[in-house]
């Protein structure tokens, strides 16, 4: 058996046939004019969580690249606004998460999250330079850490990949230091808003602890995905 599910691509477009832990807070987005569907796609909790912090991280680096605002004054409206997201964050995903055994996951990136916010707004305080001039590629090494943890516990190759990214911006990020927040916003922002738009890949199925009919249903989604990755062939 291999490590990574190779019978998936690293990103296709999003599957309709959703498992239990997946219809959960689903958010269904269909814009058409007359019979013709402009947009017909659907966004999992888990998606939203990513377009979530998408929009979080690209207005704070977008404001601290470009907008002369008072760092003090930035750390507190940031840390207020990244708390939010990060609980938010914890209780959209914990079902979801509770199903693939995945929990570590959640609270692992909530303290990653607490860590950098911690280390950001310290160094601010107390005008730690070495820190400070380096924000953007502390935050993208950061995530890098979470993509990596995330992509060895779901067997995924994407967010992995995800991880490269944001090694090989935070290495360009030292280099260029004066656009340091820019490329971190782009970045992260990006990477986000791609994997809340398609579909991942990630391990095979699992013992879910869910009840029979639950488990029945996510048997025959599964069934119906293998039909459809063959026919799509």
């Amino acid at each position: 058996m291999t490590f990574f599910n190779f019978s998936e691509p690293v990103l296709r477009r999003k599957q309709h046939e959703l498992d239990v832990q997946d219809q959960r807070g689903l958010l269904k987005i269909r814009w058409q004019i007359g019979r013709r569907a402009l947009i017909s796609t659907v966004f999992t909790r888990l998606d939203q969580v990513f377009w979530g912090w998408g929009l979080v991280c690209a207005l704070i680096f977008a404001t601290a690249q470009f907008v002369p605002i008072d760092w003090n004054v930035q750390a507190v409206g940031w840390t207020l606004l990244s708390l939010a997201a990060t609980t938010w964050m914890g209780v959209c995903t914990w079902f979801w998460a509770k199903v693939e055994r995945a929990t570590s996951l959640v609270l692992g990136w909530g303290g990653l999250m607490l860590f950098g916010l911690v280390l950001t707004d310290f160094s601010i305080a107390v005008g730690w330079a070495e820190v400070m001039v380096h924000l953007g590629v502390l935050w993208l090494v950061l995530s890098a850490v979470g993509y990596g943890m995330s992509g060895f516990a779901l067997r995924s190759r994407a967010l992995l990949m995800a991880g490269a990214v944001h090694l090989a911006a935070a290495a360009a990020a030292l280099l260029l230091a004066e656009w340091q927040f820019l490329i971190a916003g782009g970045v992260l922002s990006g990477c986000l808003a791609l994997l809340g738009s398609a579909q991942w890949d990630m391990r095979l199925p699992i013992d879910y602890e869910l009840p029979q009919e639950a488990l029945a249903l996510n048997r025959t989604q599964h069934e119906r995905r293998l039909a459809g990755s063959g026919a799509s062939r």
